[in-house]
């Protein structure tokens, strides 16, 4: 089986570590490296559980250190979702995972070239690396294959009441992404909020998966996100990270419809906005694959699917 080339981009974050989990146990991932944004936390902390999650899978890839702050604003982290560490109440043990010499612009650059147009980047974080990339090496457009971000909506905001999280951090990385002419499939709130996982289905989702430290703090992941998300209102654990990774495995997982998107950069109240242009009344072509709907069971057996790696 051919694998996938991918890079995944990323600031560790509960869902994002639960991402890098399934991430590491599908057999048609090529994992070429990880590298870590500020987002949900510092750049140290998400630096450091990205070296915990990585201590804790088979075959660790490289691992890239990347910005510490977004292109031209501060630096504003969600620790009221992902805690202080940013990995909620979950431990992890010592890791003997060494950083990469090179910055995670260098780091993505390099391992497109090796792959001769063929690799992927999943972004599940601001989109600052990507961007530094993008006007460091502006030939890297012509060498990405793809691009599977989690961030944006149609509709509605998360950290604000217009914009998602990782869009509002840094804008100004986004549109420079968005207008990068490289393919792009957004997995925004729209989708997300329908790959949720109730508290009376994880015993389920769990019952026929081994026993041990990775499968514990998987579990204790989705727990700690289940805890969080219901405080906001939802049914149970929004899995926001895991269904964009999910999408890489299998693409019914959820519905996309080509659309024009720009990325709102002054507005006072917008800041971060998506603006999807559903009824093309830009007439701006289409410049990303947007996801508007996710199939919440199909994610739950791709889920479990990845969590019997872990047993082997």
């Amino acid at each position: 089986m051919l694998k996938r080339q991918i890079i995944i981009d990323t600031d560790p974050g509960l869902d994002d570590a639960a991402a890098l989990f399934m991430a590491f146990g599908s057999p048609m991932l090529d994992i070429k490296a990880v590298t870590t944004v500020a987002g949900n936390q510092t750049i140290d902390k998400v630096t450091e559980n990205a070296r915990h999650i990585l201590g804790c899978v088979e075959n660790p890839s490289r691992l890239a250190k990347g910005a510490s702050a977004p292109l031209v604003r501060s630096l504003e982290t969600a620790a009221n979702v992902h805690g202080d560490t940013g990995v909620g109440t979950v431990k992890f043990p010592p890791s003997s995972i060494e950083l990469d010499d090179k910055n995670a612009y260098e780091v993505i650059y390099e391992e497109a070239m090796k792959a001769g147009g063929e690799l992927e980047i999943l972004a599940l974080g601001p989109l600052t690396n990507i961007a530094i990339t993008i006007l460091n090496y502006p030939d890297i457009a012509d060498k990405i294959a793809h691009i599977t971000l989690m961030g944006g909506s149609c509709y509605i905001g998360n950290h604000t009441p217009a914009a998602e999280f990782n869009i509002f951090v840094d804008p100004d990385a986004a549109k420079i992404v968005f207008e990068s002419g490289i393919p792009i499939t957004m997995v925004g709130l729209d989708a997300t909020h329908e790959a949720y996982i109730m508290p009376e289905e994880i015993d389920h989702i769990f019952k026929d998966q081994a026993q041990n430290d990775a499968i514990d703090r998987i579990r204790h992941i989705i727990e700690d996100l289940a805890k969080v998300s219901m405080g906001f209102g939802f049914k149970g654990a929004i899995m926001h990270d895991p269904l964009a990774l999910a999408s890489l495995i299998d693409h019914e997982v959820m519905e996309t419809k080509d659309y024009h998107v720009d990325v709102e950069t002054k507005g006072e109240y917008t800041r971060g906005k998506t603006v999807v242009d559903i009824y093309g009344v830009t007439g701006k072509e289409a410049n990303v694959k947007v996801a508007v709907g996710a199939d919440r069971q199909k994610f739950i057996e791709v889920l479990k699917g990845v969590l019997v790696a872990y047993g082997k």
